[in-house]
C-alpha cells in the first residue's frame, strides 16, 4: 500500500506493507526525500488542523497496520530543518542510531522526477507526448501557419487514428498519458495522484476495523471488490522483433532433429516501435534454451542451475530478459515440411496452462514504472508460441497476459481448465476468498452485457496479442555468423567441448576474424559460465570487447582483442585447449 505525507515542502509517497515499522516508513521519507530534517523534531498528525499533533518517533515501533493506516491513507507533518541530531539518514531504534538503506523502487517517484530504475526507453518516452500530426485537410480554412481542429495534432490514444490504422491495442505509454490527463487535471506537485494501480484481488487478512481476520470475520473495508474482467485495451509491449531469423531457425531446429518440443529465454532489448504512437518494440538478440525435459506433446522445465550465472551475463552485456519462446509443433505427415494447425479462432491461441505459464514468467520480471503508486506496474515480457498456422506453415505468434491476470494469479484465484480456452475460477475456502468475478462480452444482439464468469471463463479475456517480424535492415547484437553449440541440448548429442572452442577460434590469432567469433551468445555463456579457466580481468575484456563490436566501434574492440589474446589467462586456456582435455 502507498502512505502519502503532506508537508510544507510538498506530497510525498512512501510504499509500506501491513507489517511495516513507522520508523521504517520514516527513515524512508526522510533519507529520500527530506534528507534535511531534524527526525526528533518530526510530529505527525492525521488531521489537516494539527489538533493532534505527537512526535513521530513514539510510533516508530508500531507497525502501519496497528496504527490504522490503509492504502492512500494521508498523514500530516511539521518538522525543522537543519538542527543538529539524528536526520534522514539514520532512525533512532531502541535508543541506537542504526543506518537505513532505502532502495529506490521503495519510495514512489512522482511525474516530474525521473526513476533511476525504470528502463532508459521509458525515460524516454515519458518526454514524448506522442501527437499524432495531421496533414492540411479540404476541410481547412487557414493560410500555411494556421491550426483547426481538422488538422490538428490528435492524441496518442485517439480512437479514430486506432481504427483508421487497424490498431487493437494502444502503447503503454499512450495508455499513461491518456490516464494521466483524467486523474491529474492540473500540474501541481501537491496534488499528484499515481495515475495506475496494480490490481490487487486479495482479502486485506490485517484488518482491524473490529472483527476477527478472515475466515472469522469480514467488512467492506477488507473485502476485495467485484471484479469485472474486459480485454485489456493496452499492451506494454507492442511488437517483438527477432534481430536475426537464424535466432528462430537454429531454436526450430532443435524439433526437426527430435519431434520433441523447446523452450527458451528470449534475451535482448527494448526499443520504440514507430508503427504505433509511443510504440515499444522487445528486441531479441539470441535465445538461451533452458534446461527441460522434452516430449513430442510437451515438455518440463528441470531446475536452472545457471540461472543466476546467465543473468547476469546478460545484465553484463547490457541486455535483459525479454520474453519466453516454445514450440508446439506437429509434422502433418505430408513429406512436404508442413504442420498441422492446432491453434485459431475455433479451439485456442493460447491454453489457459499457458497463460498462467506465462504470467508467472511476467511476475518474475515485473516492468519498473514511475507512474504507478507501488513503483511497479505489470511486465514487459511476452510469450512467443511457434505452432503451425492455417497454411500448414510453421509461424510465431506472441501474447502477453493483462495486468488483471497477474492480480487474479497473484491472488490465487484462477487455475488452468481441462478445455484449453477456458480459465477455472478456483473456489472459496479458508485460505482464499473468492470476490464476485463478471466479464463483459458482446451478446448476440451486439449489445455489450455481463456474464457471471463462475465456474470458467475465456481465456482471451486475460490475453493480449502484439505483432512480430524481422527488421528491413538487420543489426543484431551478436555478429558471429558461425555456429557453437547450444546449452541444454545433449539430448540430440549437441554439447559443447574444448575441441569446439579451439574450432570455433582456429584463426591464427586473426585480431579481426577473432572479434567477430567472439560474438556469440552461446560460446560467451559456456566460456565464462560453464569453463572455470578465465579470471575476472578476461571475462570483463571479452564483455568490453562484445559490447564495442556490436556498437560499432570495431578499430576499439580489434585493439582489446589484441590484448586479451596477450592475456595469462587466455593463454593458459589456449594451452589447456591445444593440449586436447
Amino acid at each position: 500500500m502507498i502512505i502519502r505525507f503532506r508537508s510544507k515542502d510538498g506530497v510525498f509517497r512512501v510504499n509500506a506493507e501491513a507489517s511495516t515499522l513507522f520508523g521504517d516508513l520514516l527513515a524512508q521519507l526522510l533519507s529520500k526525500s527530506l534528507p534535511d530534517v531534524d527526525l526528533n523534531t518530526v510530529k505527525v498528525s492525521s488531521d489537516s488542523t494539527n489538533s493532534d499533533q505527537t512526535l513521530a518517533s513514539s510510533y516508530e515501533r508500531k507497525t502501519a497496520a496497528e496504527l490504522g493506516l490503509e492504502n492512500g491513507a494521508m498523514l500530516y507533518l511539521t518538522y525543522a530543518k537543519g538542527a543538529s541530531g539524528t536526520n534522514g539518514s539514520a532512525v533512532s531504534i531502541n535508543g541506537k542510531s542504526e543506518p537505513v538503506k532505502v532502495s529506490s523502487t521503495t519510495v514512489e517517484i512522482k511525474s516530474t522526477t525521473t526513476s533511476s530504475d525504470q528502463l532508459s526507453i521509458d525515460d524516454k518516452l515519458d518526454k514524448d507526448k506522442g501527437l499524432i500530426q495531421r496533414k492540411r485537410s479540404t476541410f481547412c480554412r487557414h493560410n500555411e501557419k494556421g491550426m483547426c481542429e481538422y488538422c490538428s495534432p490528435l492524441p496518442p490514444w485517439d480512437k479514430s487514428y486506432q481504427e483508421e490504422h487497424s490498431i487493437k491495442h494502444v502503447s503503454f505509454h499512450a495508455h499513461v498519458n491518456e490516464v494521466n490527463t483524467q486523474v491529474n487535471k492540473t500540474e501541481s506537485i501537491s496534488s499528484y495522484i499515481a495515475p495506475l494501480h496494480q490490481s490487487n484481488f486479495k482479502i486485506d487478512r490485517h484488518c482491524i476495523n473490529g472483527h476477527k481476520p478472515w475466515p472469522k470475520g469480514i467488512c467492506s473495508k477488507c473485502q476485495p471488490p467485484a471484479i469485472t474482467l474486459q480485454t485489456q485495451k493496452f499492451r506494454m509491449v507492442d511488437h517483438v522483433e527477432f534481430q536475426d531469423s537464424e535466432i528462430v531457425n537454429d531454436f526450430i531446429n532443435a524439433w526437426r532433429l527430435s519431434g520433441s518440443q523447446r523452450i527458451g529465454l528470449m534475451v535482448g532489448s527494448y526499443d520504440r516501435y514507430t508503427e504505433v504512437p509511443l510504440g515499444i518494440k522487445a528486441k531479441v538478440e539470441a535465445i538461451y534454451e533452458l534446461p527441460q525435459l522434452d516430449r513430442e506433446d510437451g515438455l518440463v522445465l528441470q531446475k536452472w542451475e545457471d540461472e543466476d550465472k546467465v543473468i547476469q551475463l546478460v545484465h553484463d552485456m547490457g541486455l535483459v530478459p525479454v520474453g519466453i519462446i516454445f514450440t508446439d509443433l506437429i509434422d502433418a505427415g505430408k513429406g512436404d515440411g508442413s504442420v498441422i494447425c492446432k491453434r485459431h479462432k475455433d479451439s485456442f491461441f493460447l491454453s489457459s496452462l499457458e497463460l498462467i505459464f506465462a504470467v508467472k514468467w511476467q511476475m518474475k520480471f515485473p516492468n519498473i514504472c514511475k507512474w504507478s503508486s507501488s513503483g511497479t506496474f505489470s511486465s514487459k515480457f511476452v510469450t512467443c508460441v511457434i505452432s503451425g498456422n492455417t497454411s500448414g506453415q510453421i509461424d510465431i505468434e506472441a501474447y502477453q497476459a493483462s495486468e488483471s491476470a497477474e492480480g487474479l494469479v497473484k491472488a490465487d484465484l484462477i487455475s488452468p481448465s481441462t478445455h484449453p480456452n477456458q480459465v477455472f475460477i478456483n473456489e472459496q475456502d479458508e485460505e482464499r476468498y473468492v470476490p464476485d468475478i463478471m466479464y463483459r462480452m458482446i451478446n448476440e444482439y451486439g449489445l455489450e452485457v455481463k456474464r457471471n464468469a463462475k465456474p470458467s471463463f475465456p481465456v482471451e479475456y486475460l490475453l493480449v496479442s502484439l505483432t512480430h517480424g524481422f527488421p528491413e535492415a538487420p543489426s543484431p547484437f551478436f555478429k558471429d555468423s558461425e555456429k557453437f553449440a547450444i546449452e541444454s541440448r545433449n539430448y540430440i548429442d549437441e554439447v559443447a567441448t574444448m575441441s569446439d572452442i579451439k574450432e570455433h577460434f582456429n584463426i591464427k590469432n586473426d585480431p579481426t576474424e577473432f572479434t567477430s567469433r567472439l560474438s556469440n551468445f552461446h560460446l560467451l555463456n559456456y566460456l565464462l559460465n560453464n569453463l572455470q579457466v578465465l579470471g575476472a580481468p578476461e571475462r570483463a575484456l571479452i564483455i568490453k570487447i562484445v559490447k564495442e563490436f556490436a556498437s560499432g566501434d570495431v578499430n576499439t574492440a580489434k585493439a582489446d582483442s589484441f590484448n586479451l589474446l596477450e592475456s595469462p589467462g587466455w593463454k593458459s586456456l589456449k594451452m589447456i585447449v591445444d593440449m586436447g582435455y
